[in-house]
């Protein structure tokens, strides 16, 4: 994550935490322990109002939140409905965003891929099942879990604030205590994935497929479009690949690419200003209207008529 992206984070934050920026992203913070935040909701809130006092894709950061009101959270290309104490993880890969129906309260923590390193043995976060595109990121806790995640947060935001020589490595700790409460959830079968060939050609495909999103300018392009570029890319044959991946997923791998192709126009649509001929450009479209029927398969509608639906106030 680069130093602009998170002061522009900040200066969004900023006016609603009522502190000043330059404390809120001390200098060379990055340099030293990557960087890390926790905030309370209620301090980013505007009660005049159902939506956020600030709103941003969770994009270039990883980020857990304790929800503690009803929500919808749309996640790659799922909408799930968020019931109050719900545990959520976003990763900078997969596009995530927040729909709050009712004024919330909760916390959230921020931190980049650096701050972890020194306690993954190497690892990055996105290799962790949390943060994985297949995965499942929201959880569901009884009372007791959720007023644990809650006292998490709460000794954050006391050891961030304090001037304890070693706070990051404690810091690092209560965000491996949230890993292992949103790990303990998940099914055994996503934490201990089958190692068969086919498997980790599948893995591979998938992780090669995600490694081209998310599209942050409209000057980047799609490398890889078709199932002979996959094939080609991963040394197989691409019947082969197009034979794993129906048997694994039921899905043929044109129909992969194409869902995610599709997922990523719908988050570039929501979120960006980018015209439709950027997107398309950045898609791998030759034009607008071959974007525009493509996009047509996936959901039902035109991308301008997605983008003006998107625009609805929920």
């Amino acid at each position: 994550m680069t130093t602009t992206a998170l002061s522009t984070l900040y200066q969004e934050l900023a006016p609603c935490t009522g502190h000043d920026l330059s404390t809120l992203l001390p200098q060379g913070i990055q340099r030293e322990v990557g960087h890390f935040n926790v905030f309370d909701l209620a301090d980013l809130w505007d009660s005049t109002q159902l939506q956020p006092a600030t709103s941003y894709p969770c994009r270039s950061f990883y980020k857990i939140s304790l929800l503690r009101s009803r929500s919808r959270a749309e996640y790659a290309d799922q909408t799930i409905t968020v019931e109050p104490d719900a545990l959520v993880f976003s990763s900078p890969k997969v596009s995530f965003q927040w729909r709050p129906a009712e004024v919330q309260q909760g916390h959230f923590c921020l931190f980049t891929a650096e701050f972890l390193l020194p306690v993954l043995g190497g690892l990055a976060p996105d290799e962790l099942p949390l943060f994985q595109a297949n995965g499942y990121p929201v959880f569901q806790l009884t009372l007791a879990e959720a007023a644990r995640a809650a006292s998490i947060f709460a000794q954050m935001r006391e050891e961030l604030a304090s001037d304890y020589a070693h706070k990051y490595d404690l810091l690092r700790a209560y965000v491996l205590e949230l890993l292992h409460l949103g790990q303990k959830r998940q099914p055994a079968t996503t934490l201990h994935p089958a190692q068969s060939a086919a498997a980790r050609l599948s893995s591979r495909f998938v992780e090669l497929l995600e490694r081209q999103f998310p599209l942050t300018t409209p000057q980047q392009r799609v490398p890889l479009r078709t199932a002979k570029d996959f094939a080609d890319h991963l040394a197989v044959h691409v019947n082969h690949l197009n034979k794993v991946l129906k048997d694994s997923t039921g899905r043929t791998t044109t129909d992969l690419i194409g869902g995610r192709l599709a997922q990523e126009a719908k988050v570039l649509l929501r979120q960006t200003e980018w015209t439709l001929w950027e997107i398309a450009d950045s898609l791998g479209f030759v034009d607008v209207a071959h974007f525009s029927h493509f996009f047509r398969r996936y959901a039902t509608v035109s991308p301008g008529a997605f983008r003006t639906l998107e625009a609805v106030p929920v």
